[in-house]
């Protein structure tokens, strides 16, 4: 999942950002996990157009080179964290074996729903922050 070209990184404070959320604890806390997973991992705020047409704000952790079916390569995070109106999203850039790791992880997330590059979740007692520790240490550590 790339980016459709308008969303961009921002020098916006994550931090702030993360404390003005009406989902501030929660943020928070998968931010940390995140964070234990991915030590010394930039983490930058990413704002725009997403696809589909929805104005987005992603907490991005670590940076890729995301290839496109169609066009240029785009530079993109290796996982995001994001508030929807009705749920928290987590897009998960990273492949093992062939498979994205948010499939791999999906059975020990907790009660979650699971896409191709991405896990959501309404509460953050339905996640495991364990698993998306793991996880995260997963896809930032080498292959």
């Amino acid at each position: 999942m790339a980016g459709d070209g308008s969303v961009r990184r921002t020098a916006d404070d994550v931090d702030a950002f993360l404390a003005a959320s009406p989902r501030a604890g929660t943020l928070q806390a998968v931010d940390a996990a995140l964070r234990a997973g991915m030590p010394g991992a930039p983490r930058t705020l990413w704002r725009g157009v997403f696809w589909g047409g929805t104005d987005q704000a992603i907490v991005g952790y670590g940076d890729i080179r995301q290839p496109r079916p169609r066009g240029a390569d785009v530079d993109w995070f290796l996982i995001g964290l994001a508030e929807q109106k009705n749920h928290v999203s987590l897009y998960v850039n990273a492949v093992a074996d062939g498979a994205y790791l948010a499939h791999r992880y999906a059975e020990r997330l907790g009660r979650v729903k699971v896409g191709s590059a991405v896990v959501t979740f309404r509460r953050l007692e339905d996640l495991d922050l364990a698993v998306v520790t793991e996880m995260a240490a997963r896809a930032y550590g080498p292959s």
